[in-house]
Formats: C-alpha cells, structure tokens, sequence
C-alpha cells in the first residue's frame, strides 16, 4: 500500500520536533508537529500539489491524533487543515487543549 506513515524525529532539544510523512511517487506529503512534555503541537502541513485531492491531509490529521492517543498526549492544534478535520470529526476533540 503507498500509505506509508513515518514520524521522522528531529534532533533532540528540549522539545522534540519532527513530521509525519506519506510519500508517494517520490513526492512527501507531510504534518509538523513539537513535542514538549505531553503536549503535541500540530504546526503545519503540507501536500505537494501532485498529490492534493487525494485526502492525504486528512490521513495525516488523523495519524498525528491517533498517535497523540496513543501517548496519552494533549494536542495543540496550530494548523488550520487539522483544525477544519477535528470539526468534521468530534471524536478527537477530547484530545485538544482548550
């Protein structure tokens, strides 16, 4: 399957910082994210335009939210595309900081 999720981690600081990845055909689709005690922070994202319309963001949105549960993380939501997937999809919004 071409789905392929990584989290590729950062160098360490003293907050971690990284991106979870799809790549297709050579071309990465990917959601930026710091992680800081146990609060994950979705900064940005981004889909290059070969693969838009394809629901990759919203594969991304939910991986970084499926992971964040996972860990027993709060979410930070910065980035408008996870913002608008959460109020399509209620069941994540126990996760987000308020």
């Amino acid at each position: 399957m071409w789905e392929i999720f990584r989290r590729k981690p950062r160098p360490l600081q003293k907050g971690t910082t990284g991106r979870f990845e799809i790549e297709r055909n050579g071309e990465v689709a990917y959601l930026e994210y710091s992680l800081s005690r146990n609060i994950l922070e979705l900064t940005h994202t981004e889909i290059p335009e070969k693969l838009r319309h394809m629901s990759l963001a919203s594969s991304l949105a939910e991986t970084a939210l499926q992971w964040a549960r996972e860990h027993n993380l709060k979410v930070d939501i910065i980035c408008t595309t996870v913002q608008q997937y959460v109020a399509k999809h209620p069941e994540y919004s126990d996760l987000v900081m308020h």
